[in-house]
């Protein structure tokens, strides 16, 4: 660790955003834009901010001490072996650059399934006035006085809990961190993942907010889909993976919920053949509730302040965790 380290970006920072990485690291901070770029700076990169990192890292980066991943779920690096706890390179991620944007997602995507808003658009391009009580039946669901489910307590999952408080919404919540008997200031109960399924079926709303680990692979599965009350809406903004989404697909078929927002499916781009893209009880969007007109400004402060922490030796924001797989 060097107190001038020679930074390599290959995420395209603002010109502002650049300054204040430059501040932070005290040093030139180069910026690639191709494959091969990058292979040529690696040589000497001891600090890297990307999200493609060659197999044979170690070859062609051999100073690379610390990489600043900027996404907030590092699951695309899930098999390389740059997350092997031996390979002597800091990994941290981005998390926390989506918690404003993801949770107005969140509570969007509740909202319209809960006044029918996809339906209501459809029918205004048929000139169709779908009015109560009309042969076209909306739903008229609130939020106020439900029970809001978080399967994920970190982040993101604890700005929604704060969020939906002001929703006046029952907020509970489960975190794999979490022991028998313990509590959270933002929720009224926080299960061990052991009792997931207990939490599930108290929920009006559930929404999947953990990383895709090996932990957490189809974590909700039939048992699970099964354990959720028939007017329950799910929303996923994790990973798609995380949802075994062959059973999610039967469950909103047969009923079992009532719909599922989904930001993300376990194949990405989602293929035309999907039946998701049929379901009437689906509102589906492509994997866009982390994007924002904000997101390269708040990586930058993420960066800039870990950079600063790098070289004072004190310990980095998000740190990757091989044991735990986030």
């Amino acid at each position: 660790m060097s107190d001038h380290p020679r930074v390599v970006t290959a995420f395209g920072f603002a010109p502002a955003s650049l300054e204040k990485i430059r501040e932070a690291a005290n040093a030139e901070v180069i910026t690639v834009h191709n494959d091969n770029e990058l292979l040529t700076e690696l040589r000497d990169a001891e600090v890297l901010c990307g999200s493609d990192v060659p197999e044979n890292w170690r070859e062609v980066a051999p100073h690379l001490r610390w990489l600043q991943f900027p996404g907030a779920g590092i699951d695309k690096l899930r098999y390389h072996p740059i997350l092997q706890p031996d390979s002597g390179v800091l990994i941290t991620t981005a998390s926390g650059v989506h918690i404003t944007n993801i949770t107005e997602y969140v509570f969007c995507s509740m909202m319209m399934f809960n006044r029918s808003w996809p339906d209501m658009v459809r029918f205004q391009d048929r000139h169709i006035w779908a009015h109560t009580g009309s042969e076209y039946p909306l739903r008229e669901r609130e939020l106020t006085g439900t029970t809001l489910g978080i399967v994920g307590l970190g982040s993101i999952g604890r700005h929604i809990a704060q969020v939906a408080h002001a929703f006046s919404m029952h907020v509970l919540a489960t975190r794999f961190s979490t022991r028998a008997n313990e509590h959270d200031p933002d929720v009224e109960q926080l299960y061990p993942i052991e009792q997931l399924r207990d939490m599930l079926a108290r929920s009006d709303y559930v929404v999947i907010a953990v990383p895709l680990t090996d932990k957490t692979e189809k974590l909700i599965g039939e048992v699970e889909l099964r354990a959720m009350k028939p007017n329950a809406y799910l929303v996923n903004i994790g990973r798609g993976g995380v949802i075994d989404e062959e059973m999610l697909i039967r469950a909103l078929r047969e009923h079992w919920i009532a719909g599922a927002g989904l930001d993300v499916t376990v194949e990405e781009p989602l293929p035309s053949t999907n039946p998701l893209y049929d379901l009437p009880n689906v509102i589906l969007t492509p994997h866009i509730s982390g994007a924002t007109e904000f997101y390269e400004s708040r990586l930058a402060d993420i960066f800039a302040d870990n950079l600063r922490r790098y070289r004072a030796g004190q310990p980095l924001r998000n740190l990757y965790d091989p044991h735990r797989g986030y």
